[in-house]
């Protein structure tokens, strides 16, 4: 079984078009196909439904899936080990659109202990990492630590996160100290779509709050939500990271919501295994050495 077969099923998989699948794998479309086939002659089974495009992997196809995409990823990291000390090439982080804010800083302390490395971030939904890791498709993720994390992962938490109320300044909060939660649901909402998992929490606590919250608008990004904010149109409720990276906007106001929260720990993932791919033991090493409450105040930026 030739690997670079495997690298065209497990991308044209995630691809869905053998065109793009065959750019990523930097060879021809035919001769994607042409490997495509012999992987299908070797298992003597159909993987692929086609016809003059992809139209989705067969029920083979599927069993196969997970097993090629860990038989590439325990590649990777065997290579890694071998020729990485230290480490170098492409990191990839995936980060839930709420831990965003931790990225610049993680980033750096992570590049700064390994310096031959070379970060890609993604922005992902908390099930996105999940899948990324168990597919050995991105080295670590960012998300949410708690009851609702995955089996199979070590997680170390890196800094705690609460709520703020985001509103333009010259507003009906001007002279406000916080808003109470009652206040924000009543507003003209601008929130993360319900795909998010920071958007299915918020839920779950308003409910707890008895309140619901009926947004005008959602996004699948926080910078969207600063946009609509922005415009005075509407107000969002935000985690405090982004009101510690862009606290000294001049149009805005971040403000504590009372009754407050308990507050939400956010953390590096890694797919746990035996051994540790060499990737997810730098990354693990960073975040336990990792200080991110305070530090913000601490760069004297005003909220």
């Amino acid at each position: 079984m030739q690997l670079r077969h495997l690298r065209y099923f497990v991308t044209l998989a995630r691809t869905r078009h053998f065109a793009r699948a065959a750019d990523e794998c930097g060879v021809s479309q035919p001769t994607l196909s042409a490997g495509m086939v012999a992987l299908e002659h070797e298992f003597g089974q159909r993987l692929i439904d086609r016809d003059r495009r992809f139209i989705g992997l067969t029920p083979h196809g599927e069993a196969m899936l997970p097993w090629a995409q860990q038989i590439l990823g325990a590649m990777g990291a065997m290579h890694a080990a071998v020729l990485a000390a230290p480490l170098e090439g492409p990191f990839t982080l995936a980060a839930v659109p709420a831990a965003l804010p931790l990225i610049g800083r993680f980033g750096a302390a992570l590049l700064a202990a390994n310096p031959a490395l070379v970060l890609s971030v993604r922005s992902a939904t908390a099930r996105e990492i999940d899948q990324g890791l168990h597919a050995l498709e991105i080295d670590a993720g960012i998300t949410y630590l708690g009851q609702d994390s995955s089996p199979g992962m070590l997680g170390v938490s890196l800094a705690s996160e609460d709520y703020r109320f985001l509103t333009r300044r010259g507003g009906r909060f001007e002279d406000r100290a916080s808003v109470t939660w009652e206040e924000a649901v009543a507003q003209d909402l601008c929130l993360l779509d319900e795909t998010m998992m920071y958007r299915r929490i918020l839920d779950q606590r308003l409910t707890v709050r008895g309140h619901v919250a009926r947004p005008r608008a959602t996004a699948d990004s926080h910078i969207a939500l600063f946009a609509m904010v922005a415009s005075g149109a509407f107000s969002s409720i935000v985690p405090d990271g982004y009101a510690h990276l862009f606290g000294d906007m001049s149009w805005a106001r971040f403000l504590p919501l009372d009754p407050p929260e308990p507050s939400r720990r956010v953390g590096l993932v890694v797919l746990d295994r035996d051994p540790l791919a060499p990737r997810a033991q730098a990354a693990l090493a960073v975040a336990r050495a990792f200080v991110i409450d305070g530090t913000y105040q601490a760069l004297g930026v005003s909220i």
